[in-house]
This record gives structure tokens, C-alpha cells and sequence, in this order.
């Protein structure tokens, strides 16, 4: 298992516990809510969608490079932010480790 992926995993758990506690305490809305009560909030959220967005496109560029169907993983990143573009990124470091060449 390379570096990359290990690390891409660990972030997918870590943050994968804390979307969980914080879907536990204020429930999907709760999150996005407070987005919404000050300009300063809401620059953040307006950040996190250009972010969002980016990934999308970079997901779809590149999925067709590499021959992925990136629309799966545009479709969580609409609805779970991160978690789409985070498992996008293991798939491709999955494939790509499958074709490299194993040395002895």
C-alpha cells in the first residue's frame, strides 16, 4: 500500500468520524444552517461550493483521461462535499498502483 493511499484513507476516516458526530448532534441541515446566519459564514460556505465545484470538474477531466467514470463521485461530492472527491482520489491511486510494474 503506497504513502498516498494510506494517507488518503486515514483523512477519509478521520473526517468520516467527525461528519458523523456532527450528523449525530445537528443532523444534515444543522450543518449547513449556520452557514447562513453571518457574511463571514457565509464566505466560507461560498468557498467550500467553488472548492466543490473545482473538484467536480478536475474529476470529470481527469476520470476521462484516465478512462473513470467520474460521475459517481460528482454525485457524492454534490451531496457529502469531500467524501466524493477523497474516494474519487483512492480509485485513482488504486488504479494507478495496479499499473505499475511490480519489481523484485
Amino acid at each position: 500500500m503506497s504513502a498516498r493511499l494510506l494517507l488518503l484513507i486515514v483523512v477519509i476516516g478521520l473526517f468520516g468520524a467527525l461528519s458523523a458526530v456532527a450528523l449525530m448532534d445537528v443532523g444534515y441541515l444543522g450543518i449547513i444552517e449556520p452557514h447562513f446566519q453571518s457574511w463571514g459564514a457565509g464566505q466560507v460556505f461560498a468557498d467550500l461550493v467553488i472548492l466543490g465545484v473545482l473538484g467536480c470538474v478536475w474529476m470529470v477531466a481527469d476520470g476521462r483521461a484516465r478512462g473513470i467514470n467520474p460521475w459517481p463521485f460528482v454525485v457524492v461530492t454534490l451531496f457529502a462535499g469531500s467524501f466524493g472527491v477523497l474516494f474519487y482520489l483512492v480509485l485513482r491511486e488504486l488504479r494507478s498502483g495496479a499499473s505499475k510494474p511490480v519489481s523484485a
